[in-house]
């Protein structure tokens, strides 16, 4: 039963909807014979014409040959009654998300099908184990988790209930992996991987947002152009829909017992209650009206650069900095110290460890940001004291302009914007492997293929070192009590068998 089911046996998917029909013509691509159900009349007759006319687009635009999209047609059928399921050998639900309709739904669908067939679900938010836990066969039940568009997007969540068989879960793995689809193992937790780990991205964001840190427009800015992520969570939510996105925010943290690291975001509920949903509703953290102009990242004025620096000890995940400003013909002295850049007016360089400037007691520090690549970045966030000198100022932000990088000036927060982000995610991350959720492996690459992450957070997590992001937390745990960035024993273990190593 751990063998892929053949493209011979039927797959019938139950739900209309868009994810329905997705699913229903990533099955049907693959070879399937495929059933379409809907409790709603002629809902299942109407899907079966929508994938057929999107298949004629495939054949239009040259990706699919006329003959393989008239046998996919043929292979295609809308039922009317669940009984026409019966010979499905694997079953795909992906209706309403509502425990008590899943279960009422399987139930009636154990009834039907035989006892060999597997049955999946297409859940996003509810417990895969709960939605089967009243089956008689409960251990043939596993979450198949499609990311929308599912013909297009190549991730699939192979979630594991509680009752789950080990080789009905490899079945619906190898099963995806046939069908040309990137699957990845994982335990039933709130949110599996994806929208478990994803967490951080929008809370730290609407938290330095929240603490008037910098604008939306400056925030999404900063973690595209200096963190490399496709979009901004401000920009990304408002695509997604702010209703949506804070239910599943809200559903993980309701899930994980009301746990600190996942808390929901004031801003964003505040939001919600407007009926400000992003695009769909014209106005979300930005406005969608006709004519109306994205607001501009904050971005400092042209400022004269140094003609030389002197670099203190090594700048780690920062290090590749100094080969950047001696190629834009800046001098660099090297010297002994604990990892900052000086400049000619004194004034510090370090990058963001969770401490804000004005707790040196100085005028003269200012922090800056973690970049996923300094020399691939074009925009550096910068951070200082309120009352530091603006020339000193100035000089940090002509430091990076002579390298090319469009220079943010934010508030004063811990952390920044990038380097907490980061931390969080390798947090949850780590916390994740260590409690068996999924490997590391299949984390990063859920994280990149589920939410086009630049990296996997634990690959990122390897570059910029884990002592240094448990560190970075910790600092953080002292100014934001409330175990909110509290770093996970998982990450602190990581950390100390780094330093471990570092010294043999």
């Amino acid at each position: 039963m751990d063998e892929a089911i053949g493209r011979d046996r039927t797959v019938a998917v139950v739900g209309t909807g868009t994810m329905g029909q997705g699913i229903a013509q990533v099955a049907l691509v693959a070879g399937h014979p495929v059933r379409l159900y809907d409790s709603a009349p002629g809902r299942a007759a109407e899907a079966v014409a929508a994938i057929g006319a999107r298949l004629d687009r495939l054949v239009e635009k040259g990706r699919m040959a006329a003959a393989d999209r008239e046998a996919a047609a043929g292979r295609l059928h809308a039922a009317e009654d669940l009984a026409e399921l019966a010979d499905a050998a694997l079953v795909v639900e992906a209706i309403v998300e509502d425990l008590e309709v899943k279960q009422r739904l399987f139930a009636d669908l154990e009834k039907t099908v035989g006892d060999d067939a597997l049955l999946a679900t297409n859940t996003s938010s509810l417990s895969v184990t709960a939605i089967g836990g009243r089956l008689r066969l409960p251990g043939r039940f596993v979450g198949l988790h499609f990311f929308n568009p599912a013909p297009l997007l190549p991730l699939v969540e192979v979630v594991r209930g509680f009752a789950t068989d080990e080789t009905a879960a490899t079945r619906a793995y190898e099963t995806v992996l046939a069908w040309g689809k990137t699957p990845v193992r994982c335990a039933d937790t709130p949110g599996f991987i994806v929208n478990r780990i994803a967490r951080p991205f929008y809370a730290e964001a609407f938290r330095v947002y929240e603490e008037g840190g910098a604008d939306p427009a400056t925030i999404d800015a900063v973690l595209r152009e200096c963190g490399g992520f496709r979009m901004g969570p401000f920009e990304l939510t408002d695509l997604i829909g702010q209703d949506v996105n804070e239910a599943v925010t809200r559903s993980v943290w309701d899930s994980f017992f009301q746990d600190p690291k996942f808390t929901p975001s004031l801003a964003q509920r505040r939001l919600v209650e407007s009926g400000r949903l992003g695009r769909k509703s014209g106005h979300g953290w930005f406005s969608y009206a006709e004519g109306a102009e994205r607001p501009a990242p904050r971005t400092e004025a042209p400022a004269k650069a140094p003609e030389r620096i002197t670099v203190r000890g090594d700048l780690g995940p920062a290090e590749a900095l100094v080969g950047l400003f001696e190629e834009a013909g800046i001098t660099v002295r090297r010297k002994k110290g604990n990892g900052f850049v000086e400049l000619p007016s004194g004034v510090e360089l370090v990058l963001a460890d969770g401490e804000t400037s004005f707790e040196y007691h100085r005028e003269d520090i200012v922090s800056f940001d973690l970049a996923l690549d300094y020399a691939a970045a074009t925009r550096i966030a910068l951070s200082a004291r309120e009352d530091i000198a603006p020339d000193a100022l100035a000089e940090a932000v002509g430091l990076f302009q002579a390298v090319g990088k469009q220079v943010t000036v934010i508030g004063d927060v811990p952390g920044m914007i990038v380097s907490r982000t980061v931390a969080m995610l390798a947090d949850l991350a780590a916390d994740a492997v260590a409690r068996g959720v999924a490997s590391a492996e299949d984390i990063d690459t859920a994280m990149r293929l589920g939410v086009n992450y630049p990296a996997g957070p634990l690959e990122w997590a390897r570059k910029v070192g884990h002592r240094r992001l448990a560190g970075l937390l910790d600092e953080m745990d002292t100014r934001y009590p409330g175990a909110r960035y509290t770093p996970s024993l998982a990450l602190m273990r990581l950390g100390y068998a780094e330093a471990a190593e570092e010294e043999r």
